[in-house]
């Protein structure tokens, strides 16, 4: 009789040693130094961005979560830090642009659910969020979008208009596109992850 055939790895090995099993993550296998060190090397864009180099979803992140705080000046260290996370499950399974998740369809959005879960349960968020905030970061999001499509990947005010809606001006001013090496985005995401927990946890004393 035949073996049956051994099902294809879903898993993937971490520096830290941890191994994240993504058909059913788990917190206790998720450390933010994996999740620093695979979102400064992702890039955003496919890597079709101006510069020496590539423009991360760590930097990416970073600025998402600057621009919640302008969008609502009242929003707590957790809030903050579920804008920081948005995009937490691009270090293990990068960063699909648009028309390429609308290819894949909802497999795609199921996954990123999973590891989207696990990630906030790991760092004592709920584990899903609220629909108001997530409403708020999905615009900070989209205004992320707009600045780094006219002033990184090519494309012309009026087409970023199109896509992503013009953002109010007080949103942009001030906010400068930098683009560091992996490892300067990594400690810089590093460095905000703790503070926003220790944020947190202080509030929460």
């Amino acid at each position: 009789m035949a073996r049956p055939p051994t099902p294809p790895r879903a898993w993937q090995r971490m520096l830290s040693g941890r191994r994240l099993d993504l058909l059913d993550p788990t917190p206790v296998d998720i450390e933010i130094e994996d999740i620093a060190h695979g979102l400064a090397f992702v890039a955003r864009w496919n890597g079709q961005t101006r510069g020496d180099w590539p423009y991360s979803v760590a930097e990416h992140s970073l600025l998402v979560e600057a621009i919640l705080a302008r969008l609502d000046p009242a929003a707590t260290p957790a809030d903050r830090l579920t804008a920081l996370l948005h995009d937490a499950p691009e270090y293990v399974i990068g960063d699909m642009i648009s028309p390429v998740k609308a290819a894949v369809g909802p497999d795609y959005n199921a996954l990123d659910d999973r590891l989207q879960r696990a990630i906030r349960l790991r760092f004592g968020l709920p584990a899903t969020t609220a629909p108001a905030l997530k409403k708020r970061v999905k615009q900070a999001d989209r205004i992320s979008a707009w600045i780094e499509a006219v002033r990184l990947a090519g494309f012309a005010e009026t087409e970023a208009n199109r896509f992503f809606g013009r953002p109010p001006p007080n949103m942009l001013d001030g906010l400068d596109l930098v683009l560091r090496p992996p490892a300067e985005v990594r400690a810089a995401f590093l460095e905000r992850h703790a503070t926003l927990m220790e944020a947190r946890d202080a509030g929460q004393r």
